[in-house]
């Protein structure tokens, strides 16, 4: 494979790269340990609170209704997302190397375009949810059911396979002036970076498609909660409003979350270098929510602090006899 170098970039002659180099935080080896450390607490932060909201949720059966269930999913989603970026970064920081293979970095940017679609599924299919159990309770139990949970689960993995699928092989059918990724992880916008020519017709109507469908879903739960809001100030009970408010404020402020990181990070012009605030934006949206979704969910939901201490007294229980 013939190349160039320019500065500390290798550049290609519209060849394929077998390789890509990662972002390198630091050549100091202090610094490096430092790097593994942070985002080594970001992960068991982030992994402890999302395998404890899935445990509480499948252990406690009180727990076993469609809000739920979709919380649970929310959960192994966010788990999953942080669970394919963070690992390699932390491995090339160990082992003092920038290399992630093309297999590798293929296997990145479809899986957290997964997750990343899925998540946002999720959070609509749950606002209707919330929507149905609030505007229209009669017809609750008619519309969302079992079988429709298990259908719209299944049709939110599809179309988050679908499209990451589609994605991905538009953004990789084309060749690559260079293989030096300004990021942590293959991020979309910066493999994108990296191609010898202008998006090719396959990953624009992708890009197209994918604001448009981002923003059919934002425009949805907006109107869904104005609704919401709308009937639950309409409630007689102080009690019925304090309740339907208790389910609905963290779905709210995880979806605002979501939306705000990620329209941050992406509505700003990419840069062709390094740049740390393209980090920071980028670990605000790919990191943040799936670790404070557990700690939203935990400390707004009563009945989701009742199961987890059920669940930890257990644990403790069994550990000391």
């Amino acid at each position: 494979m013939e190349g160039y170098t320019i500065g500390n970039e290798k550049m290609f002659n519209s060849t394929a790269v077998s390789h890509f180099l990662l972002l390198e935080f630091s050549e100091v080896r202090e610094l490096q340990f430092l790097h593994i450390s942070v985002f080594l607490m970001l992960y068991l932060a982030t992994a402890t609170g999302n395998l404890l909201i899935i445990s509480s949720i499948a252990l406690d059966h009180h727990l076993h209704t469609p809000m739920y269930f979709f919380l649970m999913n929310l959960a192994a989603q966010d788990l999953g997302q942080v669970s394919v970026i963070l690992p390699k970064s932390m491995i090339n920081s160990l082992l003092n190397t920038r290399h992630i293979p093309y297999s590798g970095c293929v296997a990145q940017v479809f899986w957290f375009l997964f997750f990343v679609t899925s998540d946002w599924c999720i959070l609509t299919v749950m606002a209707y949810d919330r929507y149905v159990a609030i505007c229209n309770p009669l017809r609750y139990e008619m519309v969302i059911n079992r079988q429709a949970c298990a259908e719209i689960i299944a049709g939110v993995w599809i179309a988050g396979f679908l499209y990451a699928g589609i994605h991905t092989i538009g953004t990789f059918a084309t060749y690559f002036c260079s293989n030096v990724v300004n990021q942590f992880f293959c991020e979309l916008p910066q493999v994108i970076q990296l191609s010898c020519s202008h998006l090719n017709p396959i990953e624009l109507s992708n890009i197209v498609v994918g604001t448009l469908l981002a923003l059919g879903c934002f425009v949805y739960i907006i109107v869904t909660y104005v609704h919401i809001f709308t009937t639950v100030l309409r409630l007689p009970s102080a009690k019925g409003r304090q309740k339907a408010f208790s389910t609905c404020i963290p779905h709210l402020i995880v979806c605002s979350t979501f939306i705000f990181t990620g329209c941050v990070a992406h509505l700003k012009p990419t840069s062709k270098s390094f740049s740390w605030l393209d980090m920071i934006f980028t670990i605000l949206y790919s990191l943040v929510p799936p670790m404070l979704n557990p700690v939203i969910y935990s400390m707004r939901n009563k009945e989701i602090k009742t199961a987890m201490s059920k669940l930890l007294r257990l644990r403790y229980i069994a550990r000391n006899t």
